[in-house]
């Protein structure tokens, strides 16, 4: 099955890469469609691995004090934050943002009422260090990186995989490890997964058929 999957997506990546150049580097888009699963039901929430990153994500800390590796919102900051406009602004500049453990309470308070709905707020999963040294930050750092979050709002999964700029092969392996992980996730195993499509940013999309 995974041969055929990998062919398949061969071909797929083969066919979008035949589309008109655009003037940036397109995202490659993965769509699984689900069938049989109650979102409601059994909801999804998980990070999944990947072999290649596509890009670094834009990440900020909360921190007790300025970190020199990664930019930081330290306890004194927070009260400029009530400020609903700033909090917003700070929200959609991040792809990301980590926090100590023990200033997570006052994370939550002040700006859990945005980032949560955002799906930004630190967790214990991906995002809390103990403390903020530079080691801990960088192995946190390279896990986010690396790591794709997998939320279910709907009977479909929409996730980038890569960027067209990519090899084919880190593409493919990219979503195969999804794949992989999704099948263990989810509660029918590959039951639950109708296909697959594959599109960059300006392409239509291309079907994977999984029986």
């Amino acid at each position: 099955m995974k041969m055929e999957i990998s062919d398949q997506l061969k071909s797929a990546i083969a066919e979008l890469r035949k589309s008109e150049p655009r003037k940036f580097k397109q995202t490659v888009d993965l769509v699984v469609n689900l069938q049989k699963f109650e979102v409601k039901k059994t909801p999804l929430n998980i990070f999944i691995r990947i072999p290649h990153k596509s890009k670094d994500k834009k990440i900020a800390g909360f921190f007790e004090s300025k970190s020199e590796i990664i930019d930081s919102i330290t306890e004194m900051d927070f009260k400029k934050y009530n400020d609903k406009k700033k909090l917003k602004s700070l929200v959609n500049k991040y792809d990301f943002f980590i926090a100590q453990a023990k200033l997570m309470p006052k994370v939550a308070t002040v700006f859990g009422r945005v980032l949560g709905p955002a799906g930004k707020m630190p967790s214990p999963q991906m995002g809390i260090v103990l403390n903020a040294d530079q080691k801990s930050i960088d192995e946190l750092r390279e896990k986010i990186n690396t790591s794709l979050r997998i939320r279910t709002k709907e009977p479909s999964i929409k996730v980038a995989v890569g960027k067209e700029d990519m090899k084919d092969e880190e593409i493919i392996e990219n979503v195969i490890s999804i794949y992989n992980e999704l099948v263990k996730a989810l509660p029918r195993d590959k039951e639950n997964i109708k296909n697959m499509e594959i599109k960059f940013t300006m392409t239509k999309p291309v079907k994977i058929k999984l029986r």
